[in-house]
């Protein structure tokens, strides 16, 4: 019999253990992520080789995302996330393992980003889809801001430095770091409760429930145009950062060590996003922080391109850091508020199937043009389609926020035939944020 969280008390200690959880493995994910491409380039200086390890990382959002959206309406979300991030300590350990003997490659790299992405569409689609469970509604919104900025301080600001340094001191040290992290985070998520969630009384087909989820989303017309919106993003954000290490160790001439340290701007700036974002949005408007978020974005990228030096790399990342916070709690927290339970799971999955499913594409698209225009076309060419989906898309989102203050308050319907308005419920993955 499933247990359900009832109580101020025990959800908000059921939250604090989420929260525990998702910080401590954020660091481990930061060391990875600041040291895998290290590696790399130590195997090979070829930018379409660096970026056939970024695309295989997220290759899973367009492969996965729909079934695992089924597994995890399916099954208990607490469970399901526990045991994948025990799976993702041991596809470490053997990465670390590897390392140690002198034998990594490429496709080692590019199997292990694989199974690691993999496990991750499971872990951030059941995260977002527990938390209603843990905080109540009205809280939402902030409790979804301090994942995020619990995430960003891990994986952009405490984990790269700290990968970097260890991995300058010996290879294996930033790996070994996040399989300690995985264990410690498994190990809390066992330990929240089963949640007691409404079930449809047989259970269809997965592929008929996929279809469920994805024929929701299909009839919401501004969570689907911003998934899209999300899925041309992402694609630049994985066409500029697939090359970036060659970009900051070979064009600005920057040490393994300022590697590290210059990812900490783009951290900087989500952790000031993700502490102002609620003022931002109650300012602004959602909607409207949102556009403007993305409009920063698209100029933060270009400038990146045009960067003459770390510092000024530092600040720009720091600038779209800001952006990316925005960008990330809003359309989060909309979901979590506006779609049923029992297919939360699935339209999460479908969100980011559309939103994530491009980046191998975009990875790909960032290493065919780091060689043939340079390593600064990448970020410029980034910035610039951003702009051009931000102007296309602009006339189908002020109709979707005039419709939405119109709109009766109501909880959530298929097909959002009554929606909330986003201004008064306002609605982080770097790795499992929306970007």
């Amino acid at each position: 019999m499933r247990a359900t969280t009832t109580g101020p008390n025990r959800r908000d200690g059921n939250y604090l253990r989420l929260w525990w959880a998702n910080a401590i493995n954020s660091v481990g994910d930061g060391a990875f992520v600041a040291a895998l491409p290290l590696l790399a380039v130590t195997i090979t200086r070829d930018p379409r080789d660096i970026s056939i390890i970024a695309a295989a990382t997220y290759l899973p959002w367009l492969l996965l995302s729909l079934p695992a959206g089924v597994i995890v309406d399916r099954y208990d979300r607490a469970t399901l996330m526990w045991r994948c991030q025990a799976v993702q300590a041991l596809i470490v350990a053997g990465v670390a393992a590897i390392t140690a003997t002198g034998r990594s490659s490429i496709p080692i790299l590019v199997a292990a980003s694989f199974l690691l992405g993999s496990a991750q569409v499971v872990i951030t689609n059941a995260a977002q889809s527990a938390l209603p469970h843990y905080v109540p509604v009205a809280r939402l919104q902030r409790a979804n801001a301090n994942q995020f900025i619990a995430q960003t301080l891990g994986q952009s600001t405490l984990g790269p430095p700290l990968g970097s340094l260890l991995f300058v001191v010996a290879a294996t040290l930033p790996f070994g770091l996040d399989v300690v992290s995985f264990a410690a985070s498994a190990a809390l998520l066992a330990g929240l409760p089963r949640v007691a969630r409404d079930r449809p009384p047989r259970r269809s087909s997965m592929r008929a429930e996929m279809s469920e989820g994805l024929r929701w989303l299909k009839g919401h017309q501004l969570l689907r145009t911003l998934a899209v919106m999300l899925g041309l993003n992402t694609f630049c954000f994985q066409m500029g950062f697939a090359t970036l290490v060659l970009f900051a160790t070979g064009t600005l001439h920057l040490s393994e060590a300022y590697y590290g340290v210059i990812l900490v701007g783009a951290g900087l700036g989500s952790i000031v996003g993700g502490l102002l974002n609620s003022h931002i949005a109650r300012r602004l408007g959602a909607l409207p922080a949102l556009l403007t978020s993305y409009a920063v974005n698209g100029v933060s990228y270009i400038g990146m391109g045009l960067a003459p030096n770390g510092v000024a790399l530092a600040a720009l990342l720091a600038a779209s850091g800001v952006a990316v916070t925005v960008t990330s709690v809003v359309p989060v927290s909309l979901r979590q508020q506006l779609v049923p339970d029992r297919l939360l799971g699935r339209v999460n999955s479908a969100y980011r199937m559309i939103g994530w499913g491009l980046m191998p594409l975009g990875s790909l698209a960032g290493g065919f043009a780091a060689q043939h225009f340079g390593l600064r076309a990448p970020f410029v060419g980034a910035g610039a389609i951003r702009l051009i989906v931000l102007a296309v898309t602009l006339p189908v989102l002020l109709a979707g926020a005039r419709s939405l203050r119109t709109a009766p308050a109501a909880g959530p319907r298929p097909h959002g035939a009554g929606v909330r308005t986003i201004e008064h419920d306002q609605p982080v993955d770097h790795k499992a944020a929306d970007r």
